[in-house]
């Protein structure tokens, strides 16, 4: 489903990725693992089309990245690609299920049709008496389960995680890790996730390991 080749960045004389070749089919679950520096955020970023490679190409079935223009790459990023941080990003005056709506909105999606995938989502992550709260009246759990949410909205082909249980406790990491496999099962979802936690990284399909911007085992 995706697929990068020959991809290389540099910021300045630092060379962060070097000659990445990655697939990833539908429905997996990779994770990316290796040191601070290794690349890892930097590959997500790129494969999310948050920043852009010095050379190489990505593809999202038959769509070249790099022929879409800035507002083709917006639209897209919007209705293929969900993200998942270390920090939620929630807005605080919002409610959950008004932060879960977001991206609809942005794509344009009814508001009923909006509401009703929000509504599934919530029911999804176990929340659905905590919909009417806002981020603040929330458990961090509960907050990072909102932010996986918001990430699935608009049905994304993929969803990037970037070290999504690193601000949380060992029991809502590992209900995190849970609903992210229940979410491969019953909304065929893929994942990429850069983290930390080695039990996480051990339970996906692939492990990726990076070391000095090149992926070194997979």
């Amino acid at each position: 489903m995706i697929r990068a080749t020959d991809i290389n960045k540099s910021y300045g004389d630092l060379q962060v990725l070097q000659d990445i070749e990655l697939t990833i089919k539908d429905q997996e679950i990779i994770s990316i693992v290796g040191a601070s520096g290794a690349g890892k955020s930097t590959l997500l970023h790129i494969l999310g089309t948050l920043d852009k490679a010095d050379s190489g190409n990505i593809y999202y079935d038959d769509t070249d990245l790099d022929t879409l223009t800035e507002k083709e790459l917006a639209k897209f990023r919007n209705t293929n690609i969900g993200f998942v941080f270390q920090f939620h990003h929630l807005l605080p005056e919002f409610t959950a299920v008004e932060n879960i709506c977001m991206p609809a909105f942005i794509a344009g999606l009814s508001k009923k049709e909006t509401f009703e995938r929000a509504n599934n989502l919530l029911n999804l992550m176990g929340l659905s008496a905590r919909k009417e709260h806002k981020p603040s009246e929330l458990s961090g759990g509960e907050q990072q389960r909102i932010a996986v949410a918001r990430a699935l909205i608009n049905e994304p082909k993929v969803v990037l995680a970037d070290e999504p249980s690193g601000n949380l406790d060992s029991d809502n990491s590992e209900e995190l890790h849970r609903i992210f496999f229940n979410l491969r099962d019953q909304l065929n979802q893929t994942f990429i996730i850069v983290t930390h936690n080695n039990h996480l990284a051990e339970l996906a399909d692939r492990k990726l390991t990076m070391k000095d911007g090149h992926i070194l085992n997979d």
